[in-house]
């Protein structure tokens, strides 16, 4: 067993290494020289006949920059795809790779120019920086070598200070990939991505944090440095405090829970315990101590398959920048930002955007990010477009250049030439004037030309967005997420949070009907309080009212929460999920003991309750007879049941604009679902991202729908559209398309629109 003195041991090897590697930057050599020196003093303070560095370039392959042991003559030619060979699956994995007897592993990829034969162990590590894959150090040795844990820390540390001298320009890739860069950079880029909040903005790129590196590694008073690091927590956990008393963010309601998780973060003994360790075991500053961590973290934590921990990685981020803000003085002068700017980043956590001046800030493009990331759910509450999933936008993207952000069809532009900036500066000033256009007419009812009332409701999930309801003349809350507060919450809230949570929800409608939708958590919705278990196909798994009728206390617990939040006013509350008549039934009747509990006990009961089911599982199509003999209403939850009926991934980027939601098949579905409810008397509706495109909401109508439920921000224009259209005439002509063979009766329905005036 190794023992502490034996890791403190090899910290001090690989301090004194470090102290070397500084020293070695200072001089005038070249920068192949100073690889050169590097790989030269590893492999000598390592005790390795070998020693390598590879670097990423731009298309997923890594390239042998330097190397002592190796012939010279292999670098620059020998080339590694991500994944290929130890090398290339240390870089795949971001984590270290320890063989002993590297020719018998089954990732092993023999290059015979590299001359490696005699050579049979080897250990690599990623070079990180703020979770990025820059290259790979590796050893290698004659003898069937053991790399033992604290070996690998201190290629590890070795790996962390390579990976600032590159960011600060003490090393850099080879001169002919920069100038290749460089052209590629002046010209004009489309990068696809998938939208996480709706809309269009242009400004200048900033990026987030892009720029820091940290100068001081080695510490020269070790008590001092962890003495640094108390001191900087308090100073950035009071300036979280001060953040959460803002008139403005105080005024978010639940947004505000968001903000008190992150706080919880802060407040992680665990996080602030492991950094003093770096500082006192391997004698590193506090900055060097907080980015060792993070890129510790980042490598383990974005491996797991649990959505939840993976879209905290966002705030763990936003924490760590923010410590090293702290402890750099960086916060003192900041750049002035362009009037109008595109944020970049690879995350963001929920603090980090509210820092940013709103007025100025027009969108932000992501390398990762969710839907359910706590970032999301506050550009929702902005309303800032907000796109991630961009592949290297960091990379293809510069500080300064023209960007447009089109969060609506997942695409972000770089550089555009002038006339198509035009065309797209008319297409984002034409919607702010429509937007201006549409909410003047607020008041007016979704008549049709007809006369036929189609009711027009909106999709909330905090507090905060019900003012926009108002603002954008909805009849009514056709969803409400009650799960959105449950994911944005330390813990399960009890039944008075929850009534008390209902209760404001009821106020705040005014008078407007709230469809309440049981929890639907499970799949991509994890609580953080609760132990999941990780699943092959989450969205077909364990989640929504499966997990309510298998821990009937909590959906009790919900459902009695309802009753008394609206105690004397109208109940609708509906189950999520529903895949046979049987399980609405089960739900119900838990429902029905509620009732009768509160009965027993006094308790005033809502004045009339209606109960409904979403229709999300295919299954359920053809079992809505007796469903609708059960149900007082029924919504089709149009995001899932396509992802189910197409067999697609939602999330996949790859999928993303395969199929077209006007298939003549989904629109005859719709249909079918349509004509039954309406024989059953069963008031329908649908929630979805259909809904609020003005194009497929036109079709639902001429399927038979007359209720739909969207973002707040769609309904002015689908009222427009409704009030430019004729009911029975676009019947008929949908009608005319369900038998069609088509991919997608889109261009129909355009046409249509188009000749008979239809505003889309």
């Amino acid at each position: 067993m190794t023992g502490k003195n034996d890791k403190t041991s090899a910290w001090g090897g690989s301090r004194r290494l470090l102290k070397l590697l500084r020293d070695q930057m200072k001089g005038k050599s070249t920068n192949q020289e100073r690889l050169a020196q590097t790989v030269n003093l590893i492999a000598r303070d390592m005790n390795a006949e070998v020693c390598s560095i590879y670097v990423m370039r731009r298309g997923e392959y890594l390239e042998l920059a330097a190397t002592m042991g190796l012939k010279p003559e292999a670098v620059y030619q020998t080339r590694l795809h991500k994944g290929e060979g130890i090398v290339g699956q240390c870089a795949a994995l971001a984590l270290p790779m320890a063989v002993s007897d590297a020719p018998r592993h089954p990732n092993f990829a023999y290059r015979p120019e590299t001359g490696e034969e005699p050579y049979q162990s080897m250990l690599g590590v990623p070079i990180l920086r703020s979770g990025r894959v820059l290259g790979v150090i590796a050893v290698q040795n004659v003898t069937h070598r053991h790399y033992d844990e604290e070996e690998v820390e201190a290629l590890e540390t070795i790996a962390m200070v390579l990976a600032e001298l590159i960011a600060g320009g003490a090393l850099s890739v080879s001169a002919l990939e920069a100038e290749s860069s460089k052209e590629e950079l002046e010209k004009p880029d489309r990068i696809k991505g998938l939208c996480l909040n709706e809309g269009m903005g242009i400004g200048q790129a900033v990026f987030h944090n892009r720029g820091i590196v940290i100068n001081r590694i080695i510490a020269d008073d070790i008590d001092e440095e962890v003495e640094r690091l108390e001191q900087t927590v308090k100073g950035m956990r009071s300036s979280i405090d001060e953040m959460l008393t803002r008139t403005d963010i105080a005024a978010m309601g639940e947004q505000r829970e968001v903000l008190e998780t992150y706080r919880m973060f802060a407040e992680d003994r665990g996080w602030v315990g492991k950094i003093t360790e770096a500082i006192r075991v391997g004698g590193m500053t506090a900055e060097a101590a907080v980015q060792k961590i993070q890129n510790e973290t980042r490598s383990r934590m974005s491996k797991i398959s649990d959505p939840y921990l993976r879209e905290r990685l966002a705030d763990l981020d936003d924490l760590a920048n923010r410590l090293l803000h702290h402890l750099l003085d960086l916060d003192e002068d900041k750049p002035e930002l362009p009037d109008e700017f595109i944020l970049l980043a690879r995350t963001l956590g929920p603090a980090e955007l509210l820092d940013y001046d709103w007025d100025r800030l027009k969108g932000v493009v992501l390398e990762e990010g969710s839907p359910t990331a706590h970032v999301a759910l506050v550009a929702q509450a902005l309303e800032l477009p907000i796109i991630g999933r961009c592949r290297d936008v960091l990379t293809r993207i510069r500080e300064g250049d023209m960007v447009v952000l089109d969060a609506s069809h997942d695409q972000v532009f770089a550089r555009p030439k002038d006339d198509v900036l035009r065309t797209l500066r008319t297409s984002v000033k034409d919607k702010k004037l429509r937007w201006a256009e549409v909410s003047a007419g607020q008041e007016l009812a979704p008549i049709s030309l007809d006369n036929q009332r189609i009711s027009l409701n909106v999709n909330v999930g905090l507090l905060m967005d019900l003012p926009h309801m108002h603002a954008a003349g909805a009849d009514g809350v056709g969803l409400y997420r009650t799960e959105v507060p449950f994911m944005v919450r330390k813990s399960f809230p009890d039944v008075a949070e929850q009534a008390e949570l209902y209760r404001k929800a009821m106020d705040r409608a005014e008078g407007k009907s709230v469809v309440f939708r049981t929890l639907d958590v499970g799949g991509d919705k994890v609580l953080p309080y609760w132990s999941s278990v990780a699943e092959e196909n989450p969205a077909m798994g364990w989640r929504a009212i499966r997990i309510g009728l298998d821990r009937p206390a909590l959906l009790r617990q919900q459902l009695r929460a309802l009753i008394r939040a609206c105690a004397g006013r109208r109940l609708d509350v509906m189950f999520p999920m529903i895949s046979e008549t049987a399980e609405f039934k089960a739900a119900r009747a838990l429902l029905d003991r509620e009732l009768e509990r509160e009965k027993t006990i006094g308790g005033v009961l809502p004045e009339k309750i209606r109960v409904g089911a979403m229709l999300e599982v295919p299954a359920l199509i053809w079992q809505l007879a007796p469903l609708c003999q059960e149900v007082d209403f029924l919504s089709v939850g149009s995001n899932d049941l396509l992802q189910f009926v197409f067999a697609t991934d939602r999330g996949n980027t790859r999928l993303a604009r395969r199929y077209d939601a006007l298939n003549p098949g989904v629109l005859k579905m719709m249909q079918n679902i349509a004509e039954t409810t309406h024989r059953a008397g069963v008031d329908l509706s649908l929630c979805g991202d259909m809904a609020g495109q003005p194009i497929e909401a036109m079709a639902l109508i001429g399927c038979g729908f007359k209720s739909l439920s969207m973002p707040a921000q769609q309904v002015p224009g689908a009222k427009k559209m409704v009030r430019s259209l004729d009911v029975d005439s676009i019947k008929q002509f949908v009608t005319g398309l369900l038998e069609r063979p088509d991919h997608s009766v889109r261009s129909e329905l355009e046409n249509y629109a188009k000749t008979a005036s239809v505003v889309i």
